[in-house]
């Protein structure tokens, strides 16, 4: 039997510790985020440290991760299939000596990937410090920490002779959204194999181009755009989503049936960035009739000749999807067409449907198939490309 004077000492300095522990969330609350929530993200580490149970900390705990770690970082690295093309192609183009530069570190698996291929070093840069800190200890608990560095800055901000060295053999990223651009990809590569690649450096991925294929979905169109809800018309809300923004879950429950073979509108090489916008208006010809409801707009990268990853509409893994909603569905024949314009500025895309061309309005000249508004048809076979109209 404990002791009546054991038990109140053991409840005042329980008290004393859930004390100290608010007093660490108070202060916590208190700390500017300009730092990255490194400070923050101590403080409340130790007020649960001090009391497990503290419902504040654990909260504003998980606030801040939740604000500074992307959710997409855990699907993405439990994507068995991108890992494994990733695996392949760093295997493949990092040779024994190599210097490499992975941008974009995150938890440090394409970096640790590096230094299994022969790299002699790895610098991996990652802007955001409480992921940098995470990814030092993952690297450090594979023993690796003498074979990769970790850089706690933007690839932008990297000096070589400062935090690198030399320059890098082969420059490895992996920082493209659902349409590639969202992420910087084509304005942090264009500087990364100017100033940061040696010349004639590797650069995974090598390659990558957009598609664009007209897709049936009711499921679609009743999330994003639902006409009636209890007998009142909503459709005076429906201009706020003109574009579908799907995880690959929603993306399954929509179940799209394609209406076309998808056609190519951009293609980006990633050895040799270009900074300039480009325009693409032609046709995607419908091969079976149905309803459209949206564009799908996916992509294909390549990573090296041989091995490619993408989020086309039957791919698996974590990438979503982007589809562009008609204002109104539209029902197609085969053979029909919708017109479209695309437009990218580098950094993002946006795209157009004009309308739908019967195929009666087709006319033939000089041996290319146009519509009688004189754009190309651009869906006769899926390696047919358009020519780019620069702007």
């Amino acid at each position: 039997m404990t002791h009546p004077l054991h038990a109140a000492s053991a409840d005042a300095a329980g008290e004393t510790t859930k004390q100290q522990a608010d007093e660490l969330v108070l202060e916590a609350q208190l700390q500017p985020l300009a730092d990255g929530g490194v400070e923050t993200s101590r403080l409340l580490s130790e007020a649960l440290r001090l009391d497990p149970s503290n419902h504040d900390a654990q909260i504003l705990l998980e606030r801040l991760h939740q604000m500074t770690v992307p959710r997409w970082h855990f699907p993405m690295l439990a994507d068995t299939g991108r890992n494994q093309a990733y695996a392949k192609a760093i295997a493949e183009k990092v040779k024994p000596g190599d210097v490499v530069l992975d941008i974009g570190c995150g938890a440090g698996l394409t970096a640790m990937l590096a230094a299994r291929a022969g790299a002699k070093h790895v610098y991996t840069c990652e802007q955001q410090p409480l992921i940098a800190a995470a990814a030092k200890e993952v690297i450090a608990r594979n023993g690796l920490s003498d074979r990769i560095t970790v850089i706690p800055k933007w690839s932008h901000d990297i000096k070589i002779g400062v935090d690198m060295p030399e320059q890098a053999d082969v420059v490895l990223s992996e920082i493209v959204d659902t349409v590639l651009l969202g992420e910087g990809a084509l304005a942090t590569l264009t500087l990364a194999m100017k100033s940061l690649a040696k010349p004639g450096a590797r650069c995974i991925p090598e390659s990558g181009m957009l598609f664009a294929q007209p897709i049936e979905s009711d499921s679609l169109y009743e999330v994003w755009r639902p006409q009636a809800a209890e007998g009142f018309d909503l459709s005076g809300f429906h201009h706020f989503a003109t574009v579908a923004q799907m995880t690959p879950g929603e993306f399954d429950v929509c179940n799209p049936r394609p209406l076309g073979i998808r056609a190519k509108l951009f293609d980006f090489d990633f050895t040799n960035p270009s900074m300039k916008d480009a325009s693409i208006s032609g046709n995607l010809v419908c091969s079976e009739a149905g309803m459209v409801h949206a564009v799908l707009v996916t992509f294909e990268m390549r990573l090296t000749a041989r091995i490619t990853v993408g989020n086309g509409i039957t791919a698996k893994g974590h990438w979503g999807r982007t589809a562009f909603l008609l204002k109104h569905p539209e029902a197609v024949a085969a053979r029909d067409m919708i017109s479209i314009t695309a437009q990218h500025d580098t950094a993002a895309l946006s795209l157009t449907v004009d309308g739908i061309v019967a195929p009666e309005a087709t006319s033939q000249s000089d041996g290319a198939s146009t519509t009688a508004t004189g754009k190309h048809e651009m869906a006769a076979s899926p390696a047919r490309v358009l020519k780019l109209a620069t702007s």
